[in-house]
Formats: structure tokens, C-alpha cells, sequence
């Protein structure tokens, strides 16, 4: 009993830093730079210092009772548990927004999207594989940052089950991972400005070539509940089962992220089962995808943080934002030049190519339209699988 109270009392902790990093991180996220702001990235930058500043102190005292901030036993555990819940909603969130247009849009650009994913990920496996050998660091670390590099976490774990040093790859992820984040965020924010776009134009373009026509059913459709969360959990629970599926021999299963994305564009495609209705409002999905993606920098940003300053060494940051910049650039001059892709369409699929969903959140942010998350959408599946079987291959090659 004494240990389930410890328990509780940490989980009630836990809660209440969960909204103190959010606060802070919205706050920080505001902040506006010659019109450049971090967004909702800003929630990962709080909990990151929040990490380390746990790391340091540990817990203290208040009132007669010990407060933890971090340990490996209790706290961590329910972290990784608010990572995969965020992970979970924000993903089928963008799944069941691009669903009712991505099946139906399979044209020449989708050849696009999918040459993108994998040039952006072999682009980055190559930047590591050569820093590996031009600055001695090992594989294990190298697979790391480059997990990082391009915010995989599937990479990162079926990495750490192949390498020979697991806690270099962890290390490396997290060293990575803060710019991963960040440079993405930068990118699709900066690349507009640099090109000087006018956004209310580009999107009115933009949302014109993309318009899709979409067949609804002419059966009358029974709705479950007024706010559509039903067909939304329902989604999320198919998604997960989808996502711990394994393919023998390999070890590979989509996971959360990989299962939920497919399950909401079926869902979002379909639309309903026999006359059950399906379909989820944009206030709702709106709702989910916000909340999700700030769930999700909590859980992974804290544990971050506090393993930050462990295996820190400067030119591993060096290494990490060299391969999150090269992919990016070789993307998108791939999509500008030779592919002749919509600005917005281009940051979309680098978006999905770098497996980055904060990224996303400030696309559509930037662009002011969701339907940028159909060209993450079709980049996304192939950049998981390959970023998971190459980082799986890459450590036990090399």
C-alpha cells in the first residue's frame, strides 16, 4: 500500500509539472522574432531545461513530503506513457485529416512523395555512415544522432535492439534530438521568408489544385456522440492494434505512430461502418492533434533533458544538425526542381520524410490550411519503415 501511494503522489506530481511545462512552453512559444516563433516547439524547449534541471536537483522537500521530480522507477515510466498517449492522438489526428483526400489523390505527385521519403532517409543514413568514418565515433552513437536527427523514436528502438552499445544510441538521440525538432520547425518557417511567398496567395493556389472530390454515402449515417470522440478512440484502439502487429524474421512493426497514421487515413477514407458514421469534425480533430503533439514533447522532452548532460560533447551537436540540414536541403531541391511541387506541398513531405510532427503542427501553422498534412501523410509510411529497417541494418553492418 505504501508503495501504490508513492505512486499516486508522484502521478499527481507529475500532472501538475505537466501543466507548468505547458504553460511556460506556450508562453515561450508566443514569443515572436522578426516573425519567427518556436510554437508549439516551445513546450519541448521548457520540458528539455525542465529534464535537466531534474536531473540536478532530483526531488526536494515541501510541507513534510518529498517531491520527485525524476527517477527511473516511477516518474520515467509514466513520461514514456504521456510520449505514447500524445503520440497516439496527434497522429490519428493527422491521419483522419488527410484520409478522406489521400486515397483519392494517388496521382504523379504521390511518385513524388514516395522518392522524396526515401531520398531525404538514405540522404541521412549517408551523412552518418560518413561522419562516422571521417570522426571515429561509433556506429551505435552515429545511429543515434541520426535518430535524433530526424525524431524517429521507432528508429531509435529498433537500434537500440540491434546495437552493441544501446546507451549510445539513446545518447545520441537525445544529443540529436533538440535540433531535430527545432531545425525542422525553423525550416518550414524560414523557407516561405527566404523565397518571399506570399502565404494567402500560395494557399489559395494551393487549396485550388488540391481540392478533391469527395463521395459521401447516400445511406442516412447514425452519429454515436455529438463531439465525434467515438469514431476517434475507435481509430486510435485500431491503430494500436495495427501497430503491434510484427513481421516475422525482421522485427518490424509500424508501432503507434506508423499504425495510428494508417488506421485514420482508412478511417478518414471510408468514412463509416454499415450506417455507423465515422467521420470526425475539424473542431474535434483540431482539438486532439493540438493536444496530442503537446503531450507528446512532455513525455519525450523531459527523459531528455535529464540524460542531456550525461554524454553531452559539443561537436555532437555539430554532427546531429549536419544530419538533420543535408537531408532537408536535398529534399527539397529534389521537390522544387524536379519534381515542380507547391512550396507547400514540398515542406510537407520533407515534414514526412523527416518523421517530424511538431514540424507539421507549424506547417499548417505557416500555411494556415490542413491540407498540407496529406503530403506528410503520403511521405511519412515509407520514411518510418525505412528509417527503422536501415537504423536496424546500418548497427549491425557497421
Amino acid at each position: 500500500m505504501a508503495y501504490l501511494s508513492s505512486v499516486a503522489a508522484s502521478f499527481l506530481t507529475l500532472l501538475f509539472f505537466v501543466f507548468i511545462i505547458a504553460t511556460i512552453g506556450y508562453l515561450i512559444g508566443g514569443i515572436e522574432i522578426k516573425g519567427i516563433s518556436l510554437g508549439t516547439a516551445g513546450v519541448l524547449l521548457t520540458a528539455l531545461v525542465f529534464g535537466v534541471i531534474a536531473n540536478q536537483i532530483g526531488s526536494f522537500e515541501l510541507g513534510g513530503k518529498t517531491i520527485v521530480l525524476f527517477d527511473n522507477e516511477t516518474v520515467k515510466p509514466m513520461y514514456s506513457f504521456i510520449s505514447s498517449l500524445g503520440t497516439a492522438m496527434f497522429v490519428t489526428a493527422v491521419g483522419l485529416i488527410a484520409g478522406p483526400k489521400f486515397f483519392r489523390s494517388m496521382n504523379k505527385s504521390m511518385i513524388a512523395y514516395i522518392v522524396m521519403g526515401a531520398v531525404i532517409i538514405v540522404a541521412g543514413i549517408g551523412t552518418a555512415l560518413i561522419l562516422m568514418k571521417i570522426t571515429g565515433i561509433s556506429s551505435s552513437l552515429a545511429i543515434g544522432l541520426l535518430t535524433g536527427a530526424l525524431t524517429s523514436t521507432p528508429g531509435l528502438s529498433a537500434a537500440k535492439d540491434a546495437a552493441l552499445d544501446p546507451d549510445a544510441v539513446t545518447a545520441g538521440y537525445g544529443i540529436a534530438y533538440l535540433f531535430g525538432i527545432l531545425g525542422v520547425v525553423l525550416f518550414v518557417q524560414l523557407v516561405p521568408k527566404f523565397l518571399k511567398v506570399n502565404i494567402d496567395e500560395e494557399r489559395a493556389r494551393f487549396v485550388a489544385a488540391d481540392t478533391v472530390k469527395v463521395e459521401k454515402s447516400d445511406k442516412p449515417l447514425k452519429k454515436i456522440d455529438s463531439l465525434d470522440f467515438f469514431p476517434f478512440m475507435l481509430t486510435v484502439v485500431g491503430g494500436l492494434i495495427l501497430g503491434s502487429i510484427k513481421i516475422p524474421g525482421i522485427n518490424f512493426s509500424l508501432g503507434s505512430s506508423g499504425g495510428t497514421l494508417v488506421m485514420g487515413l482508412i478511417v478518414g477514407h471510408f468514412g463509416h461502418i454499415g450506417k455507423i458514421d465515422l467521420s470526425v469534425s475539424k473542431n474535434t480533430l483540431n482539438f486532439f492533434r493540438e493536444l496530442g503533439l503537446m503531450l507528446f514533447l512532455i513525455g519525450a522532452g523531459v527523459p531528455g533533458g535529464v540524460n542531456f548532460i550525461k554524454f553531452v560533447q559539443p561537436a555532437y551537436f555539430i554532427y546531429g544538425a549536419i544530419m538533420t540540414i543535408i537531408p532537408m536541403i536535398l529534399g527539397y531541391i529534389l521537390g522544387k526542381y524536379v519534381f515542380k511541387l507547391s512550396v507547400f506541398n514540398n515542406l510537407g513531405s520533407i515534414t514526412g520524410g523527416m518523421t517530424s510532427t511538431p514540424a507539421l503542427g507549424t506547417l499548417i501553422n505557416v500555411a494556415k490550411t490542413d491540407a498540407v498534412a496529406a503530403s506528410y501523410a503520403a511521405t511519412y509510411p515509407l520514411a518510418l519503415v525505412m528509417i527503422v529497417l536501415l537504423s536496424k541494418i546500418s548497427v549491425m553492418i557497421f
